[in-house]
């Protein structure tokens, strides 16, 4: 995660890297997740492997990408809440510990030779489902390790770790397997969750102290795409990255095809996706240089057609050379558009959303990647491998023209929390059984001079996106027919509990907004707090 600053991880430098690093509890499970990460990616080498040796055709091996990315689109949503609503170091022993269990059933499966094509989609499903559980969760805790400051350089290692296991990951699968055969790399990836299941369990978690009542994993689902439907910039974010997950998910669906065509030996596979990592840790070094000179939406475009270049040209090529140096070039491209889409998302979230905004993220990023997988699979069996990665590339490069209309921001806003409305006067002739009742209507009354009034409608409008963004299910201003400066704005929230989260809901953002607005006005607002009257019929 990074700061509420616009900073790429290649910003941070190596002083900052250093000192981090003396942080034991991130130090620890830094390592820890470098270990498991080559283990799931040696598991995605054996997997494919696997699927190719047991004679599937194109599709089941496009499949295999799907089933992987699949739990990604259908948990999101809940897996987001959970992540803001629970305790975060229980949920990531949990689905480690599951994780752990199912690669251990798909090695023991594989050694008695009882694996089918079947069965291994299952399988892989399954073990990804953990994942998928668990990684808005994952993201969501490295605030908690790391002090503020030090998020960017956190980010940071974290994307070099990624990429040396995407490097490393990849050519360890080919020599174990060419050596000890494919349930072994399996075994090893269960081995490998070990590391992070012993940091998670060492870690003495501060308790998170809460001033409002605690969400529901319904309600938690709700406010998170309620947040991003109002929130132009997510939305703009996330079309960019569905459109570019759905053509280039054809190279990593069909790259096992092709690496069998060129070189019949896993290690051949494994040194392809071994070159992409080389080229992801390059990428990473050259963003900040790229973005020096260009802005996030000229360097993320240039990636983007970079990486539709990659796709055509390995549609033609047949020797490992020049696929593996192709692959080069693919890897930096790809991480650039990923680690500057990644940035933005978690820049663009305040804390008592992001873990969910980052799910949602999560369910376009992989529900378009298993959706593009599976019918880029279908395209190659039916017109074969080299047609199928053209018109990928050629789409993937396509999708630089969605920044004519969905252009992304170049800078974040401050989102860090700003509390500062006045909790609500309750009489004491209501009770919280009548504050538990139902809705809230809450009404503030603007004094506004004529000559202010454009301005103000302006503001107000920009100002009811936030309040439905943060709890509000309706907005309206209204004006008063006898007094012409008179103005009413009203809301509705669906209960008081979620109207006192609404107070703690306030970003640093949204105070220059309120006091852009309240330089408008006459005098202070006026606010009202009504709750919905129930009968005894009721």
């Amino acid at each position: 995660m990074t700061d509420t600053n616009d900073k790429t991880p290649a910003a941070v430098n190596s002083l900052s890297l250093r000192e981090l690093l003396r942080v034991s509890n991130f130090r620890n499970l830094l390592a820890a997740d470098v270990v498991s990460d080559i283990g799931t990616f040696m598991q995605n080498v054996g997997a494919a492997w696997l699927m190719v040796s047991l004679g599937a055709g194109p599709i089941f091996v496009a499949l295999t990408q799907t089933a992987a990315s699949l739990p990604y689109f259908l948990l999101a949503l809940p897996a987001g809440s959970a992540g803001d609503i629970v305790d975060r170091r229980k949920l990531v022993l949990f689905t480690e510990s599951w994780m752990m269990g199912v690669a251990l059933l798909i090695g023991i499966l594989t050694i008695a030779g009882l694996m089918s094509p079947w069965l291994l989609l299952v399988l892989t499903f399954a073990l990804t489902s953990g994942d998928a559980f668990e990684t808005p969760t994952w993201r969501a805790i490295l605030p908690e390790l790391v002090p503020r400051k030090d998020l960017a350089a956190a980010s940071a290692l974290n994307g070099i770790e990624f990429n040396l296991a995407r490097a490393v990951g990849p050519a360890l699968a080919g020599v174990v397997i060419a050596a000890a055969g494919v349930p072994t790399a399996f075994m090893v990836n269960a081995a490998s969750f070990a590391g992070v299941i012993l940091v998670i369990a060492r870690w003495k978690r501060p308790t998170r102290k809460r001033t409002a009542p605690a969400e529901t994993l319904r309600g938690a689902t709700v406010d998170a795409v309620r947040y991003v439907r109002h929130s132009p910039a997510i939305i703009a974010v996330l079309v960019r990255t569905g459109f570019v997950m759905f053509f280039s998910s054809a190279l990593f669906a069909l790259l096992p095809s092709v690496a069998k065509s060129v070189n019949h030996s896993a290690i051949g596979y494994g040194i392809l996706l071994g070159c992409f990592g080389a080229g992801a840790i390059a990428g990473a070094l050259a963003m900040q240089p790229a973005r020096a000179r260009w802005s996030t939406e000229g360097v993320v475009s240039g990636g983007v057609a970079i990486l539709g270049l990659v796709l055509m040209a390995t549609s033609c090529l047949r020797g490992m050379v020049t696929l593996s140096s192709v692959l080069l070039v693919g890897g930096a491209a790809w991480v650039i558009f990923i680690s500057l889409i990644n940035a933005l998302v978690q820049n663009l979230a305040p804390d008592w959303v992001r873990a969910r905004v980052l799910a949602i993220f999560t369910l376009v990023y992989m529900g378009t990647f298993a959706l593009g997988s599976a019918a880029w699979g279908a395209f190659a069996q039916r017109d074969g491998i080299p047609a199928a990665l053209l018109w990928a590339g050629i789409g993937t490069a396509g999708t630089t023209v969605i920044a004519l209309f969905a252009k992304l921001p170049d800078s974040t806003a401050d989102l860090s929390a700003w509390n500062h409305w006045r909790m609500p006067v309750v009489v004491k002739e209501i009770g919280d059984g009548l504050l538990d009742g139902g809705p809230v209507l809450v009404t503030v009354e603007y004094i506004v001079p004529g000559e202010r009034q454009e301005g103000f409608l302006e503001a107000i409008r920009q100002y009811g996106r936030m309040r439905r963004r943060d709890g509000a299910f309706r907005w309206g201003i209204f004006r008063d027919t006898a007094v012409a400066d008179h103005y009413l704005e009203i809301f509705l929230v669906s209960s008081w509990a979620e109207h006192l989260r609404q107070h703690e809901r306030q970003t640093q953002a949204d105070r220059e907004l309120e006091e852009r607005l309240l330089g408008y006005v006459a005098s202070e607002p006026l606010v009202r707090h009504l709750i919905y009257s129930r009968s005894k019929e009721d």
